[in-house]
C-alpha cells in the first residue's frame, strides 16, 4: 500500500492528512490538526509563519510515526497571499489579506492599468486583497526594495523544508497577475505597475516535483486550497461547485477563460485549476458565522439548530466590505440589517438565509454569463456538513444540492499526487 500526506492550511485551521488509494477510491486518515488565526502587529493583521511551519513539520513527524514509508506530500493554502525573500530569507512581517494595507494603493494601480484591463488580461475579480495590489503596496512602502523575489504561501513552506523555490500556476492565478490564456505572469501589467521583473519566476503545474524532506518527495498539488477542492469533488458537466469555509467559492469548471464585458459586470473570477478553468465568484461565506460564534459561546451545531427555530426571514448581503474584518460581527450584522437589537436565534437565522441568498444570486448570474443552466450544485468543505444552510441553499436555489461532508480538498491534494506518481 502506497501512502501519500496532504497538508491543507486553511484560515482558521490546518491538518495533515494521510491518504491511500484502495479499489479506485481513495481513503483518509487525519494525523495532525492546529490552530490558525491572524495576528495584530504592529497596527496591521499577519501570519505566524514561524509557528505555521513548526505545526507542519510536527504534523509531517507525526505522520511518520505512524506511517514509515510515505511516498510524498504537499501543502495547499489560501490564495492570495505571500513572504517576500531576500535570497533564502524571509523579509516579515507576512501581512494577510484582511489587513487593510492596499486601501490607499487601489486607486493608484487603476490609474496605471484600468481594472477593465486587468480584468481583460487575467480573468480575475477585485479584490482589495488581491497580490497586485498588496506588491504595489509593498512596492511603495520600499519593502521591495531588497526583495528578490516572493513565494505564495504553500510554495513558502515548501521551500523551508526543501530549499526549492517554485511559483505553482493555480495559486498564481489568485492575485490578477497572471495572463488568463498565456498562464504565465503577464509583464506588461508588471511593468506597467512598476514591479521588478525579478520577482516573477517560471510558474510550474501541479504534479511538479519540488525536491524532498525526510526522505519524502514534495510534489506540487493545486496549491490554492480552492483548486484542490474542486479537484477532490465529485462533479460531472450538469453541475456547479460550491467549495464552503471561511470563504464561499461558487462557480462551475469551464474549458477556457470568460473575461468578455458580461463576466467583468458581475465580477466573476478565472482560477487556474488541473487542466481547466475555475469560473467562480468568492461569497464572504462562513466567516460571519465563525466570527459569531466566536462572540456568543454557542457551538455551531447550537447556532444552526437556534436558527432553524427561528422565523425571522430578513436577509442582508453578506459581501459588505463591513463584514471583511471587524471586531464586533454581531454589531455589522444588526447594522446591515438596520435593526437596533435581535434575538441570537433571529440573528444566526439571517445569516444562514442571506448566505443561501447569496448563492441564489451568484447561480442565476452564473447560468446568465455562461449561457447554460446546470440542475446540480455540489458542495464540500466544513459548511457541508451544515444541514441547515444545505435546506436553506436548496430552496433558494432551486437546484439539487449534493452535499459531501468530506475533506475534499485533502481528496484533490492526494489525488494530483497520486496522478504524478504514475
Amino acid at each position: 500500500m502506497k501512502y501519500y500526506l496532504a497538508i491543507d492550511i486553511g484560515a482558521s485551521s490546518g491538518r495533515h492528512i494521510i491518504g491511500c488509494r484502495r479499489g479506485g477510491k481513495i481513503f483518509t486518515r487525519e494525523v495532525y490538526r492546529f490552530p490558525n488565526e491572524v495576528k495584530q502587529q504592529d497596527g496591521h493583521l499577519v501570519w505566524d509563519t514561524e509557528a505555521l511551519l513548526s505545526h507542519v513539520m510536527r504534523g509531517i513527524d507525526a505522520a511518520l510515526e505512524k506511517y514509515p514509508r510515505i511516498e510524498s506530500f504537499s501543502i495547499d493554502t489560501w490564495g492570495v497571499d505571500y513572504v517576500l525573500m531576500n535570497g533564502a530569507e524571509p523579509i516579515l512581517p507576512c501581512y494577510a489579506y484582511r489587513d487593510g494595507r492596499t486601501e490607499r494603493i487601489i486607486e493608484k494601480v487603476h490609474a496605471k492599468v484600468p481594472f477593465k484591463t486587468l480584468y481583460a488580461r487575467t480573468g480575475i475579480q477585485f479584490q482589495p486583497f488581491n497580490t497586485v495590489y498588496q506588491l504595489c503596496a509593498d512596492n511603495e512602502s520600499g519593502r521591495l526594495d531588497k526583495a528578490t523575489d516572493f513565494l505564495m504561501m504553500p510554495e513558502y513552506f515548501i521551500y523551508r523544508l526543501t530549499g526549492v523555490k517554485t511559483h505553482e500556476y493555480t495559486n498564481a492565478t489568485t492575485g490578477g497577475l497572471v495572463d488568463a490564456h498565456a498562464r504565465t505572469y503577464d509583464r506588461e501589467i508588471y511593468e506597467k505597475l512598476g514591479l521588478p521583473q525579478r520577482l516573477f519566476g517560471e510558474l510550474s503545474f501541479p504534479g511538479t516535483a519540488a525536491g524532498e524532506y525526510k526522505g519524502i518527495k514534495a510534489v506540487l498539488c493545486a496549491t490554492h486550497d480552492t483548486g484542490s477542492a474542486v479537484e477532490g469533488m465529485p462533479l460531472g458537466r450538469d453541475c456547479f461547485f460550491l467549495s464552503s469555509g471561511t470563504w464561499s467559492l461558487l462557480g462551475a469548471a469551464i474549458d477556457s477563460p470568460r473575461t468578455d464585458e458580461e463576466s467583468l459586470k458581475c465580477n466573476f473570477t478565472n482560477e487556474g485549476g488541473v487542466g481547466y478553468i475555475r469560473f467562480l465568484k468568492n461569497i464572504m461565506g462562513l466567516w460571519i458565522i465563525q466570527n459569531l460564534q466566536k462572540q456568543t459561546g454557542y457551538s455551531f451545531g447550537e447556532m444552526a439548530d437556534m436558527a432553524r427555530a427561528s422565523k425571522y426571514e430578513k436577509t442582508f448581503d453578506v459581501n459588505l466590505p463591513r463584514f471583511l474584518s471587524s471586531p464586533d460581527m454581531r454589531a455589522e450584522v444588526l447594522g446591515a440589517l438596520g435593526e437596533s437589537g435581535l434575538a441570537d436565534a433571529d440573528l444566526f437565522n439571517s445569516v444562514y438565509r442571506s448566505l443561501a441568498q447569496s448563492y441564489a444570486n451568484a447561480i442565476n448570474e452564473l447560468e446568465s454569463v455562461l449561457g447554460e443552466k446546470r440542475p446540480v450544485l455540489v458542495i464540500a468543505g466544513g459548511g457541508a456538513k451544515n444541514g441547515y444552510l444545505n435546506e436553506l441553499t436548496r430552496l433558494f436555489t432551486g437546484k439539487e444540492v449534493r452535499a459531501y461532508p468530506v475533506e475534499a480538498t485533502a481528496i484533490g491534494n492526494l489525488k494530483v499526487q497520486m496522478e504524478a506518481a504514475k
